[in-house]
């Protein structure tokens, strides 16, 4: 009996080593941006690897990077058939749901994340932008502001649930609202373009070009390739009587806005 309770542990062991050794080879190719090496290594680990509910989701998200979408999906749900309530593999779902446009699939799954956790505040912050996706603008609202009580003190480098909610307000006119919004997220976060540019793009709503120029120039800084910003700005510098400006931002904007290799 020792001698076999000696051998189930050295293969044990071995295993646990194996597993370590492919998960640190994984990580090592995740990191160089080397997503294909990434899978295969995940791939092997998955059969003998304890935690591989966790495992799974990495291999979920290296399968999104690579764009096999149904690959990532497959991860993500194997995840969840292990462990009905494991909320990452949920909420990782309920963003590739979001992502593929599929809106009342990923509202019900993060419905189920914050069932589970009601303190998730990414997953409210998702379900707010599902609901505004489908028009259910009471419903977006009550969990965008949820988002935000969750965030305020507890997640101060979490700029999304701001910058989202900003852009909720910018498609509806309420410009006030969408810049304090947008500028309390560039507060958080100022190295993101897009909180530069919702705060400026709200603030040329609101007719003050002259205070949206540093904004959308930071955005354009911060993502040279920002074409909402590069527009926007070409447009402000017009308004402004900057001709030449504007020009040379309108061309900026034509150069990124050309399919890739053309």
């Amino acid at each position: 009996m020792r001698s076999l309770l000696a051998a189930v542990l050295l293969a044990a062991g071995a295993a646990a080593e194996d597993c370590s050794k492919l998960m640190s080879q994984a990580r090592a190719a995740f990191d160089a941006r080397r997503f294909e090496r990434a899978a295969e290594a995940l791939e092997k680990a998955k059969a003998g690897c304890p935690n591989a509910g966790d495992l799974l989701i990495s291999l979920g998200q290296t399968r999104f990077l690579l764009g096999d979408q149904p690959a990532a999906e497959a991860a993500f749900r194997e995840a969840i058939s292990r462990n009905p309530k494991n909320t990452a593999a949920l909420y990782h779902l309920g963003r590739l749901y979001y992502h593929q446009q599929r809106y009342p699939e990923a509202i019900a799954t993060f419905q189920k994340v914050v069932a589970i956790e009601p303190g998730h505040y990414r997953a409210h912050d998702n379900l707010g932008l599902c609901f505004d996706a489908v028009q259910q603008d009471a419903q977006a609202l009550r969990h965008f502001f949820r988002a935000l009580d969750l965030v305020v003190k507890d997640h101060p480098q979490y700029d999304w649930a701001h910058a989202n909610l900003a852009d909720f307000f910018l498609k509806r006119e309420q410009y006030e609202k969408a810049f304090q919004l947008a500028a309390e997220a560039a507060q958080r976060n100022p190295q993101s373009a897009r909180n530069a540019f919702l705060t400026g793009k709200s603030l040329t709503k609101l007719n003050k070009p002259e205070v949206s120029l540093r904004w959308l120039e930071q955005a354009v800084k911060l993502d040279p390739a920002h074409t909402e910003a590069l527009y926007l700005l070409s447009q402000t510098y017009r308004k402004l009587g900057r001709t030449e400006d504007a020009a040379r931002m309108l061309e900026r904007f034509r150069q990124a806005s050309k399919p890739a290799g053309k």
